[in-house]
């Protein structure tokens, strides 16, 4: 199934805004919560899967069931210009990051990304959930584990936190933490590894294990995994014993009464 084709402008820095143009009779799909906006005229409809015919319904069923057992959403929000002149619609990622746009017919057809990453694409995408291949991989690596698979002829926007660093892989390796790889294409091989001695590993404070990357090909890495921002956040949270940095007066507490965090 060819994807459609689709105009786009990415707004924004830091906390970035994909604004997506539809063709009339053209669809976009995305993850559940994803749209900012859009203009009248488009409709909006939540569906199982992402509608391609890849698979038949074994297919679908098969993917659906991968993803209700992974904990993402089960609907995907197709959302398609009904009117008769070009319209637009808006999305945004949960968290500070940027939005990367990847045409998969330059890419082989197919990107494994990071389970959150998936923004939106074209209609024609097949969005899938894939498991690393390596039992070592599985058991030790954390956010690399659950990966989602992206396939298709057409543009996929994915979201990463912080900022974004390409890397184009002709046969070496690189090691990432495990939370920082967002994206690759097929030709990487995928695998976890030891970090380091026992020192290291046990007070290095970059984990235990860390994703090995060989082989030809692109890779996309995020300078702030979702996993870092939460954990520092519920650190200090004060409902859980934390305290807050930013107020170091007596006023502080003041504060927290007048705009209602207390």
């Amino acid at each position: 199934m060819a994807c459609h084709e689709l105009d786009y402008e990415i707004l924004g820095d830091d906390m970035q805004v994909v604004e997506v143009t539809l063709d009339p009779g053209e669809t976009v799909i995305a993850e559940a919560g994803a749209m900012n906006y859009l203009d009248d005229g488009i409709h909006y409809e939540a569906k199982l899967g992402d509608g391609s015919s890849a698979g038949g319904i074994a297919g679908a069923l098969i993917g659906i069931g991968k993803r209700l057992l992974t904990g993402e959403s089960l609907f995907l929000t197709h959302f398609t210009n009904k009117s008769g002149s070009r319209r637009k619609v808006a999305f945004a990622g949960p968290y500070p990051g940027k939005i990367i746009p990847v045409n998969l017919g330059e890419m082989g057809g197919t990107l494994i990304c990071q389970k959150d990453a998936f923004l939106a694409a074209a209609f024609g995408t097949k969005v899938s959930i894939t498991f690393t291949k390596r039992f070592g991989a599985g058991l030790f690596g954390g956010e690399g584990f659950i990966l989602q698979k992206l396939e298709g002829d057409g543009l996929v926007f994915i979201h990463v936190g912080g900022t974004v660093v390409k890397r184009q892989l002709q046969g070496e390796t690189l090691r990432v933490d495990t939370g920082c790889l967002a994206a690759f294409t097929p030709g990487i091989d995928y695998s976890i590894e030891a970090a380091g001695g026992l020192k290291t590993m046990l007070f290095g404070g970059e984990g235990i294990f860390l994703a090995t990357l060989r082989g030809h090909g692109s890779v996309w890495l995020q300078s702030l995994p979702f996993s870092r921002l939460a954990d520092r956040i519920i650190r200090h949270a004060p409902s859980v014993g934390g305290s807050r940095k930013g107020e170091g007066s007596i006023l502080g507490s003041l504060g927290n009464l007048i705009d209602g965090d207390s």
